[in-house]
């Protein structure tokens, strides 16, 4: 068990490294093009925070494969020293090609995770399983360490402005962390390969034909794959919206990543006490909820409101700010006042609306029956504050850790022979959530012109994954005689 924990600490360690290179982008795209150093668009910015992603995501299922053949130790430590190639040469990159073809390269860095996952699951026996993945998952923060460290840095090197080139040195920097754990990694590490390492290739692959496997990935696109993306597009996203400096998005943004990996342990625990399938139930509906809230966009919108018209037809005699008169009779108009006008010092959490009249007629104009006198207009007004706003993402930040730990305590259960495989498969599908995740946020912006596009898409996305697994579950229920073929699920699927 010393050597188990021994590898476990290492594979976090690892994991933290290569998640925080593979969400450079993040950080490193947003400094570029709000400091004018590259004229990319909304849906540039979109591909390079998925290109790293991708490259993470369908390389892990090989990753996972040859982990399960070779052993983590040389997979791993082996990951890092490559990695370290392309992200030195993004210190050179000059357009957007090349920027692209190098975080292609260095977004290798994402299948540490399925290595990792195979690794550590051969060191523990079932039963510890979800709580060992839980704390390996926990290299998650590795996006917060880079969304609280690489503003503050890109801002040292860069001489807080005066010498923008400086950041040049911030991937160099990255590519001497990956060099150095690689190497700690190939000293330290203690190999170890599953009993089943010599099975043939279409073995192995044989679990990718059961539909259980995609509807874990599904689930896993969520959790996992659309926390990569949000954790890159919540920089962009704090800056634009709230106009707040990009040290500052990057905070905010951390509040999002860092408890999602932190509590993923948590998550492992509780799958392991109550079932990861009742977490699940719990994780796709605050998701939802949560989500829904975030739909609303910051709003200030004028429309026509209730008007003031004329009960019979006459000369206007007087016309002030609080009345008309016509033909000696008096109608009475709401005036505008001071606290008509928004105060974004308040904290507000619903919409606010506030209506009054303005006069449309003029002394000695001669007017109709139900002809306007007076035309109303309402201010719709929603903060969208910044802090409750906060709060929500954090929520959702915290329930899809849980639930990316949740995802894979199944899959040593329903495929203890092939975690390798199977976690790498739902690896892959997960991490394109990651790719197509900002990719789609930056259609959606350009499409609707607002930011807040991107909560329409996740909070469809959880309901969708909450009805498959209801509908799963419910015929399961139904049909007991499928309970009765997989006794080992019983025991941890309560």
């Amino acid at each position: 068990m010393p050597s188990a924990h021994k590898v476990l600490a290492l594979n976090v360690c690892a994991f933290t490294v290569c998640f925080a290179a593979w969400t450079l982008n993040g950080v490193l795209v947003t400094f570029l093009t709000d400091n004018g150093l590259f004229p990319w668009g909304s849906v540039e910015i979109g591909w390079l925070l998925g290109i790293p992603v991708l490259t993470g995501s369908i390389f892990r299922l090989p990753a996972g494969m040859l982990t399960d053949k070779y052993g983590g130790k040389w997979i791993f430590g082996t990951l890092l020293l490559l990695c370290a190639i392309p992200m030195y040469f993004l210190s050179t990159a000059t357009d957007f090609f090349s920027f692209a073809l190098l975080s292609f390269g260095f977004g290798l860095a994402g299948t540490g995770f399925s290595i990792g996952i195979a690794y550590t699951s051969v060191w523990y026996p079932r039963q510890w399983q979800g709580t060992a993945l839980g704390i390996f998952g926990m290299g998650n923060a590795g996006a917060a360490v880079t969304t609280l460290c690489a503003p503050a840095l890109l801002g040292r090197l860069t001489a807080h402005g005066a010498n923008l080139e400086g950041w040049r040195t911030l991937p160099k920097l990255y590519a001497a962390v990956l060099l150095a754990m690689g190497c700690l990694f190939l000293l330290l590490a203690e190999n170890k390969k599953p009993e089943h390492s010599g099975e043939p290739l279409l073995q192995m692959l044989k679990p990718l034909k059961e539909i259980r496997v995609w509807r874990f990935g599904l689930y896993y696109f969520l959790v996992f794959g659309c926390f990569v993306g949000l954790a890159q597009w919540l920089v962009p996203y704090y800056v634009n919206v709230y106009s707040v400096s990009l040290v500052t998005a990057g905070l905010f943004a951390s509040i999002f990543s860092l408890p999602s990996g932190v509590i993923r342990a948590l998550g492992g625990w509780m799958s392991d006490h109550w079932g990861a399938r009742r977490v699940m139930y719990w994780i796709l509906g605050l998701s939802t909820a949560c989500c829904l809230l975030l739909i609303f966009p910051r709003m200030d919108l004028f429309t026509p409101g209730k008007g003031v018209m004329a009960q019979r037809a006459g000369m206007v005699a007087e016309v002030s700010e609080r009345r008309i008169v016509v033909e000696q009779r008096e109608y009475i108009v709401t005036p505008k006042t001071a606290t008509d006008e928004p105060n974004n010092d308040q904290t507000l959490v619903w919409p606010t609306t506030r209506s009054w009249q303005e006069p449309v007629v003029h002394v000695g104009d001669s007017v109709k029956k139900k002809q306007l006198l007076a035309r109303g207009v309402t201010h719709i007004f929603f903060q969208a504050n910044i802090w409750i706003a906060t709060f929500l993402i954090f929520i959702v930040g915290i329930v899809w850790g849980i639930g990316k730990a949740a995802v894979y305590k199944h899959i040593p259960e329903y495929f203890p022979r092939q975690v390798g495989v199977v976690g790498g498969m739902v690896g892959v599908l997960g991490g394109l959530g990651g790719f197509v995740g900002p990719v789609i946020f930056g259609y959606l912006l350009q499409l609707t012109g607002l930011w807040t596009s991107m909560w329409m898409f996740l909070a469809g996305l959880s309901v969708v994954c909450l009805y498959w697994m209801h509908r799963v579950v419910k015929k399961m229920t139904t049909l007991p005689e499928a309970f009765e073929r997989m006794p080992h699920v019983v025991s941890t699927q309560r």
